[in-house]
């Protein structure tokens, strides 16, 4: 089929929306200038142990070193934005996964669409060679989106659109077809510095700027072995992810939108307790968390963030809890129980602390 670059580009955008997604646009091949960053960022050390980013930079600093011969970049988003509490509104003494995991898993989601825009791409615009992409393969998608008008970048290193905040997944279609590329986002952010303010480990250490060895969601999913002590305490409650430096977003306090179904939050994902999430076995965690995002943390895993979460509650009726988890098979959950328990000690010597005098 003959079409010009920009009938293409508006026909490919309709098509997303068609398949299901709530934001499309498109970007050209070439690495958007934002990856010029890309290799100093990891050269500094802030991706941790996320080998998948640190053994790939070539291909990651340029999709066309893996794919010589794209010209274009399809990227869509969707949202998932659900009408639950905020994390720094809800209960302080539950657990909180990100809410970006309280439904069905993302990437299968995500990549179900895809494959059927590919399909309608194919079926309109002709045959061409393309791959489909959502949280995988050698590209960083912020980038791209941000490229092709899906999102202008926030000081908390999200996108931001004004009609769907940051709540919104993203996914990409790799083509050789040449296409009109779409216009970037104008700035966001202003003045506002409330991510950074909100951020209880550092992170956000400058605007546009993240240290991922120091972020919530790095530290609970990323990290595979022991929790560096040094930032246990300031993790709270959170056992799976961080909410916290879009929750406290203008752009994502004002709600317009709401995701779709299939990321409603299960029954005991919102705010789950943290005596129940520490009573699972494998064969319970298994079917708790299957076809969701969580279940990428493994038992040991959510069970040592689990832990941190209970120390960090100051909580004594949960000390049961703890000593049960501090005879458990595995040596990281004995670990991060016996950090715990040294933490409710502590709690409770300073509760009987008598106060200053004025």
């Amino acid at each position: 089929m003959t079409a010009s670059p920009a009938a293409r580009s508006a026909r490919a955008r309709a098509l997303a929306l068609e398949a299901g997604f709530d934001l499309a646009g498109i970007a050209g091949a070439e690495a958007p200038r934002e990856l010029a960053f890309f290799q100093e960022w990891i050269a500094r050390g802030r991706a941790g142990e996320m080998a998948y980013l640190t053994s790939q930079r070539d291909r990651r600093a340029d999709l066309r070193v893996a794919f010589p011969w794209a010209r274009s970049v399809v990227s869509v988003g969707l949202q998932y934005d659900t009408p639950g509490p905020y994390s720094t509104d809800a209960d302080p003494a539950a657990g909180w996964i990100a809410r970006y995991a309280w439904g069905d898993d993302y990437h299968e989601v995500v990549k179900a669409r895809l494959e059927d825009l590919r399909a309608r791409m194919v079926a309109e615009l002709g045959p061409m060679e393309s791959r489909v992409y959502v949280d995988t393969g050698p590209i960083v998608e912020r980038a791209y989106a941000a490229a092709a008008g899906l999102g202008a970048w926030g000081k908390n290193t999200c996108l931001l659109h004004p009609e769907h905040g940051s709540w919104f997944f993203l996914g990409e279609v790799v083509t050789d077809l040449e296409m009109a590329p779409d216009t970037p986002l104008a700035d966001m952010c202003g003045s506002c510095t409330a991510c950074l303010e909100a951020c209880p480990t550092g992170a956000l250490d400058a605007p546009y700027a993240l240290d991922a060895t120091r972020c919530i969601s790095y530290l609970t999913i990323e990290v595979k072995g022991a929790i560096p002590e040094e930032h246990r305490a300031a993790m709270g409650r959170h056992v799976f992810g961080c909410d916290i430096c879009q929750d406290v977003c203008p752009w994502n306090r004002r709600r317009r939108q709401k995701g779709d179904p299939v990321f409603e939050p299960r029954e005991g994902l919102m705010g789950p307790a943290l005596d129940a999430l520490a009573a699972l076995d494998d064969a319970a965690f298994r079917e708790r968390f299957r076809r969701s995002p969580v279940k990428r943390a493994r038992r040991r895993g959510l069970l040592r963030n689990v832990c941190v979460a209970i120390g960090n509650a100051a909580d004594p009726s949960l000390r049961p809890v703890l000593d049960r988890l501090a005879a458990d098979e595995d040596p990281l959950v004995r670990e991060h129980a016996a950090w715990a328990l040294r933490r409710l000690e502590e709690s409770a010597a300073d509760r009987a602390r008598p106060a200053e005098a004025p």
